[in-house]
C-alpha cells in the first residue's frame, strides 16, 4: 500500500486515504466511453463495470458475477441486464439475479448479489457515489457554482494519469509553480515570482491566495468539499483569448487506484447567448491546444514524483494550502476508520 506519511493516522485510516475517502461523489469517466455493451474500469482499487440499458441508462456495478466471479465486464448485453457468458446467469441494472437459466427456481433468483452504485449524469461525465456501509444511500449531489450556474460555458477535458490523486490535489493548491513551470504559456508569464500568500475559509473549504495580487497569474485555488470534492481556480486571459474574462478552471480527481487517478478539468468562461457559441469555437479552434500544453507540463512532473516522495519532503510557507487539504483529507479518513470500526465493519 502507498503509505501516506507524516498524518499520525491508523492504518485503517492510511487504507481509506490511499483510495480515496468514503461518502463522496466521485467522476468516474466521461459519459461518452460507455456505450450499451459493457466497459471494464477500475475505481478506488476496486474493478468495476459499466454499461447502459436499451433506454440509455447508466449503471455501476462490481465487476464480478455472484455465481463464481467472472467479469460481468465480458458479459452479453441484453437490454435491461447483463448475461454472464460462463452459465448464462442474468443481473439486472439493480444488482439483482434476474434468471439462473440452468437452475430455474435457484435460490440466487430475485437477490440482490451485485453491488450497484448510485450514479448521476453531468456535464459530460458519469459520476458515482462511493458511500460505506453508514452510508449506502447518496448524499444531495453539490457540485461547484461553476458547473451548475448557467452564466458559465463549461468544457470537459479528461485524462488518467500515473500519479497518485494526492498529488494532483497537491498540484493545484499550489498557486506559485504557475510561476515557474508554466512561466512559458501564453498566460503564465505574469506576475512576480515572488509572493505571500493566505488562507481564507469560505462556506464550502478554503481559499489559498496571494496576497497583492489578484488575476495577474495563477494567483489563488479553492478547495471544494461538500458531497463532491475539487479545486476551483483562475488563470487570466489577454483580450485576445476572446470573451468571458478570467478562464477558470474546476478540477476534480478519482483515485483509479492507489498510484493512478483519473482527471477530470471543466474549463469554464463566463459567458451567455451567442457569446458561449463564440467561445466554444475559439476554445476548440485556438486555446485547447495551449491547455493541454500546460497540462502536459504538470502531468510530466507528477508523473515522475515517486509515490512515497511526501515521506522526504521539506515544505516551506508556499505550502500552506497543500498541507491544510492535506489534513482535512486525513482527519477525514481518520473519522471514517473511526465510525466503520464502532460499527463492527472493519478490525
Amino acid at each position: 500500500m502507498a503509505r501516506v506519511p507524516r498524518m499520525r493516522i491508523s492504518e485503517s485510516a492510511q487504507k481509506i486515504l490511499a483510495t480515496g475517502i468514503y461518502n463522496r461523489w466521485y467522476g468516474i469517466c466521461p459519459s461518452d466511453f460507455v456505450k450499451d455493451d459493457p466497459v471494464a474500469l477500475q475505481r478506488w482499487g476496486e474493478n468495476l463495470v459499466a454499461w447502459r440499458d436499451r433506454d440509455g441508462k447508466a449503471y455501476l456495478q462490481e465487476d464480478r458475477c455472484p455465481h463464481r466471479g467472472t467479469p460481468l465486464s465480458l458479459a452479453r448485453h441484453d437490454g435491461d441486464r447483463l448475461t454472464c457468458i460462463y452459465h448464462g446467469v442474468e443481473v439486472l441494472g439493480d444488482g439483482v439475479v434476474a434468471k439462473v437459466p440452468g437452475s430455474p427456481g435457484s435460490k440466487l433468483e430475485g437477490r440482490c448479489l451485485v453491488r450497484t452504485y448510485p450514479i448521476k449524469e453531468f456535464k459530460g461525465v458519469i459520476f458515482a457515489w462511493y458511500g460505506d456501509e453508514l452510508h449506502e444511500e447518496p448524499a444531495s449531489f453539490d457540485l461547484p457554482e461553476r458547473l451548475v450556474s448557467g452564466e458559465y460555458e463549461a468544457i470537459l477535458s479528461y485524462g488518467e494519469w500515473r500519479t497518485p490523486y494526492r498529488y494532483m490535489i497537491d498540484n493545484n493548491m499550489d498557486p506559485m509553480h504557475g510561476a515557474y513551470l508554466h512561466a512559458v504559456s501564453h498566460s503564465m508569464a505574469a506576475g512576480s515570482k515572488e509572493a505571500e500568500f493566505e488562507v481564507v475559509e469560505t462556506n464550502h473549504g478554503l481559499r489559498f491566495q496571494k496576497k497583492g495580487q489578484d488575476s495577474i497569474n495563477f494567483d489563488w485555488s479553492e478547495w471544494y468539499d461538500n458531497s463532491i470534492q475539487g479545486v476551483c481556480l483562475e488563470i487570466p486571459y489577454p483580450s485576445t483569448g476572446g470573451p468571458g474574462g478570467n478562464f477558470g478552471i474546476v478540477f476534480h480527481i478519482t483515485p483509479i487506484d492507489e498510484v493512478t487517478s483519473a482527471c477530470f478539468f471543466w474549463r469554464h468562461r463566463k459567458v451567455s447567448g451567442w457569446v458561449k457559441d463564440v467561445w466554444r469555437f475559439l476554445y476548440k479552434n485556438r486555446l485547447e491546444e495551449r491547455h493541454w500544453h500546460v497540462l502536459e507540463q504538470d502531468r510530466l512532473v507528477a508523473e515522475k514524483i515517486k509515490p512515497d516522495a511526501d515521506e522526504h519532503e521539506h515544505l516551506y510557507e508556499h505550502d500552506m494550502g497543500v498541507t491544510r487539504v492535506r489534513k482535512i483529507l486525513a482527519e477525514e479518513a481518520e473519522s471514517q476508520a473511526k465510525a466503520l470500526k464502532e460499527a463492527g465493519f472493519i478490525n
